[in-house]
């Protein structure tokens, strides 16, 4: 047991990291003005003086300078902008930049059941090597030059149809081509935060959501997710109270959840995001992954607050890195001015004209209709599999290779995926996914990436592992 000098050790030392972290994430740069000691004790939840210890340890370290009578300042340059240091520090099992880089850094020998990517040889590799072809034939200056600011024309026009039919109007002029979704998000990001403001996602959503919001010093706050969308009530109570700027969410294949918007809580959410000044990021990076097309948020508002992202990765080739905005007009002129300033333009020529060839003759919607197939089999094999482990889905998914799921006996999913890796298999467990940290009894399996019989092998020793 502390006494009670450890005690008030530990009050000022968790007073002091809250400081080096706004430090870290330039929340507070320099020659800026600290909380007063007063507000900032209430904030904390210690007392005053606990704070004046914590300022006159950071003002001996050299961080802040006190200047009588004023209170507190920033002292000289800041540290380093690193986001492991933007917030309090998670467990690694569940930390989100974390998890990205077990999955891209693993080795051939590793399998990864909880990475986010179909197999390569899922992929339409005959027609790329085609297309790759065709593309060294072609004139020098496309294999040199740099592309124009807004994306290829001809690969604009033809999203621009594919959208029409989704129900979207947008034109090639309102298309902006990117380097991935990712960056797609992140231009969104650039051009619509400030840090501080408040962004909406979901509970739980695409951890790199998490780690992209951190990027941008943002404040994150989560909405519980059902089988049918957002929790309602939950979403219009977090409007009222924290007003938030932006909402990112998948409304189709929701990652990890699988699980697909209903066209009743498509209209009321647009509704509710309408009454309170609300942007919505719908990215919808899993579109050709549903047999029948559900509600987009996209194509009920007309672009009006909502934000389009689409890519080829999941499809196509993570290699070939190629996305795309679809917004307002004005506002993709906006996003193509920030593009140039941050990447002097979007995806390669290379990679642009690759992907315009295999969109448009003829295999990738062969390419589909088998993915479909597979996927749907994969899923129904791993979940049966799955459930011989006592591991239930969430929800039978109407497409796409996640299945979100409940571990056996309330099993910390973060312990069960730590014991895999001793197993050779990275995990994705479910607190990596959920800003509240409330599902740390599920984890997200890749159903593509779970043929190899070492997988339910290794799976079933880690979770024996993590129940002792």
């Amino acid at each position: 047991m502390l006494d009670a000098k450890d005690e008030a050790d530990t009050r000022t030392g968790r007073v002091m990291d809250a400081i080096r972290r706004k430090l870290a994430g330039r929340v507070l740069t320099a020659g800026e003005r600290l909380p007063s000691i007063r507000g900032f004790a209430a904030t904390m939840g210690v007392s005053p003086s606990t704070v004046v210890e914590a300022y006159d340890r950071l003002t001996a370290e050299g961080l802040i300078r006190a200047r009588p009578g004023s209170g507190f300042y920033v002292a000289g340059a800041v540290p380093p902008f690193a986001l492991a240091q933007a917030e309090p520090r998670r467990d690694r099992a569940i930390d989100p930049l974390w998890v990205s880089r077990q999955s891209l850094d693993a080795d051939e020998a590793m399998l990864k059941p909880g990475c986010g990517w179909l197999p390569a040889d899922w992929m339409p590799n005959d027609s790329i090597r085609r297309g790759l072809r065709g593309l060294a034939r072609r004139e020098d200056p496309l294999l040199a030059d740099y592309g124009p600011t807004q994306g290829s024309p001809s690969l604009r026009r033809l999203l621009a149809r594919q959208l029409a039919e989704a129900g979207i109007d947008a034109g090639p002029d309102q298309i902006l081509m990117t380097a991935s979704a990712t960056q797609a998000i992140d231009l969104v990001c650039r051009y619509l935060l400030q840090p501080g403001d408040t962004v909406l996602v979901d509970d739980p959503c695409y951890f790199n959501f998490l780690a992209m919001l951190r990027a941008h010093r943002a404040k994150v706050v989560s909405v519980p997710y059902t089988p049918a969308g957002p929790d309602l009530a939950r979403f219009s109570e977090a409007l009222e109270t924290h007003r938030p700027r932006l909402y990112i969410t998948n409304s189709a294949l929701q990652n990890p959840t699988g699980a697909t918007l209903s066209p009743q809580v498509a209209h009321r959410l647009l509704s509710i995001a309408a009454a309170h000044d609300l942007t919505i990021v719908e990215d919808d990076i899993f579109a050709d992954f549903e047999q029948e097309p559900s509600p987009r948020l996209a194509a009920l508002d007309g672009l009006a607050r909502v934000i389009r992202i689409g890519s080829f990765s999941k499809t196509l080739s993570a290699s070939f890195r190629c996305g795309y905005v679809a917004a307002r007009p004005d506002w993709i002129e906006d996003l193509a001015d920030l593009q140039v300033a941050t990447g002097f333009g979007g995806p390669s020529p290379l990679a642009a004209e690759l992907v315009r060839g295999v969109l448009s003759d003829g295999s990738y919607r062969k390419h589909l209709a088998g993915l479909r197939g597979r996927l749907a089999k994969a899923r129904r094999e791993v979940a049966t599999r799955l459930g011989s482990l006592g591991v239930r889905p969430w929800l039978e998914p109407r497409g796409g290779f996640y299945l979100w799921s409940r571990l056996p006996d309330g099993l910390d999913a973060a312990k069960v995926a730590q014991a895999a890796l001793g197993e050779g298999l990275v995990l994705a467990p479910g607190d990596v996914f959920s800003a509240a940290r409330s599902a740390s009894d599920f984890m997200r399996f890749n159903a593509a990436q779970m043929s190899d019989p070492r997988v339910f092998a290794g799976l079933a020793r880690a979770l024996d592992a993590a129940r002792t």
